[in-house]
């Protein structure tokens, strides 16, 4: 099974086009938010405070996931949406065969949600990768769970016979 969240883009850079807007518009319409203290430096800070806030939890979950497990390796990839395709200083990637997969989790908290995947690497070390699923429709987790969960199901098969 392949899949991937791209048609998410758009949405991300709509959201950092508006951040940005926003940010332009409270430094024109400063003096409209004096009620929220007489000093007009911290009435600075507060907003400044705010929009860098939205902005890292904006950065923090707009990642881009592949999900590929077409023949013998699961390949999972995590990268940024921006930039990616010049600056990958955001990339995790795991690679690893069928048979080495031991168990997976998914963890939904309140505004991030992951995918944490348990395999033995090529060297016989035990591997947790944690993936960034925030944006992955909820219709395409339950399409990759149940390509893991049949994964682990044939692995056990195997290992018993």
């Amino acid at each position: 099974m392949r899949t991937n969240n791209e048609k998410i883009k758009n949405v991300i850079i709509s959201v950092y086009f508006i951040l940005i807007v926003l940010a332009i518009l409270l430094a024109t319409v400063f003096s409209a938010f004096k009620h929220l203290s007489p000093n007009p430096f911290l009435t600075f800070v507060i907003l400044a405070v705010v929009f860098v806030g939205l902005f890292l939890l904006v950065h923090r979950i707009s990642k881009y996931f592949e999900y590929d497990s077409d023949g013998p390796q699961v390949v999972i990839i995590n990268r940024g949406l921006l930039l990616a395709d010049y600056l990958n200083y955001r990339e995790q990637k795991a690679e690893f065969a069928r048979q080495n997969l031991t168990a997976f989790k998914f963890k939904n908290w309140l505004l991030f949600k992951q995918l944490t995947v348990y395999y033995v690497s090529n060297h016989g070390h035990k591997r947790k990768d944690t993936f960034n699923v925030t944006l992955v429709p909820k219709k395409k987790r339950k399409y990759i769970r149940q390509s893991l969960s049949k994964m682990i199901k044939d692995n056990k098969k195997n290992t018993t016979i």
